[in-house]
């Protein structure tokens, strides 16, 4: 099997850092002034979104501390590389995620069952605009920053989250306040604790999708159409360039930055040379060059039908 060269992969790793201590500077600085914030105006929403930077800063370490050792390449103790690094701490930050989300929700259901909280609603509201703005300008650098990465992917989902949990706090300070000058006042100590229900159900498919991504790399699955869509052409204008036919096996699989793909033909025997096998699996690893990506690839030609046996 061949890696392809992945000399253009050098740039993707820097500005996965690069990306990666920005995500953990924006997490630590929300999760100081979200956990003051909300121990002061007494709102749960506020502290679950200091908790949600707490939990990010920490994430964001481990995840900045395993794309140095997926850079550092193979090793005479690792020689296939670290790549499993990357969906395993994806799988952490969701597990770790979808925990305190539990928890949040739990104390939320504990306050609407005792009547309701007592939140400083215009001081809320005021730390819900600052910490909707930042979270966005946070997540268009990353998104920017990293396309290219699947960890500074997961760290712009997780600042996307916390623009929806934003979005969720404007809307309910706002509407609180609105109640307090109704005659439906006493509903305003209620939005609150809502507010937390509503952002773990709006938060929690992101962690999720997280534990999903985790195990279908974990046990080397077929990666999504995105990566899968432009494998499957190359292969067939190989196939088409070196008048081949159709391959018996196309397999497929991904694990962190690491793509294996295996084509398998059956040919007529006396016609092909090991010459020929290494000009298709050169020409085929040409056109599968990405950044952000290290593909393993193994191109076999067979003269007997029963070769899979």
């Amino acid at each position: 099997m061949t890696a392809v060269p992945v000399d253009h992969n050098e740039r993707v790793l820097r500005a996965e850092q690069r990306s990666l201590v920005i995500s953990l500077t924006a997490a630590a600085v929300v999760s100081v002034v979200g956990i003051a914030w909300g121990l002061v105006v007494s709102s749960q929403i506020i502290l679950f979104d200091g908790l949600y930077g707490v939990i990010g800063t920490v994430l964001s370490g481990l995840t900045l501390q395993v794309s140095t050792l997926v850079k550092r390449g193979p090793s005479a103790r690792y020689p296939f590389g670290r790549e499993a690094l990357g969906p395993l701490v994806l799988g952490v930050q969701g597990l770790v995620l979808v925990g305190a989300f539990s928890y949040a929700v739990i104390d939320a259901i504990q306050i609407i069952l005792s009547g309701g909280g007592d939140t400083h609603l215009g001081a809320a509201l005021i730390y819900a605009i600052l910490a909707f703005v930042g979270s966005v300008v946070i997540y268009l650098v990353l998104r920017g920053l990293g396309q290219e990465s699947e960890l500074v992917a997961a760290e712009a989902a997780q600042w996307l989250a916390a623009v929806y949990l934003g979005i969720a706090m404007l809307v309910g300070f706002i509407a609180a306040l609105l109640l307090q000058d109704s005659q439906w006042s006493w509903l305003a100590g209620y939005v609150d604790p809502a507010l937390v229900l509503v952002a773990a159900v709006v938060v929690a498919p992101t962690p999720i999708s997280m534990i999903r991504t985790t195990m279908r790399e974990l046990l080397e699955g077929a990666p999504d159409e995105e990566t899968q869509g432009p494998i499957e052409d190359a292969i067939k204008e190989v196939t088409a360039l070196f008048v081949l036919p159709e391959p018996v096996s196309v397999l497929i699989g991904k694990l962190g930055r690491k793509v294996y793909v295996e084509v398998d033909y059956l040919v007529e025997a006396g016609k092909w040379t090991i010459s020929d096998v290494d000009r298709i699996r050169r020409e085929l690893g040409r056109r599968l060059e990405e950044p952000g990506l290290n593909y393993w690839l193994n191109v076999e030609l067979h003269t007997d039908p029963d070769w899979d046996e």
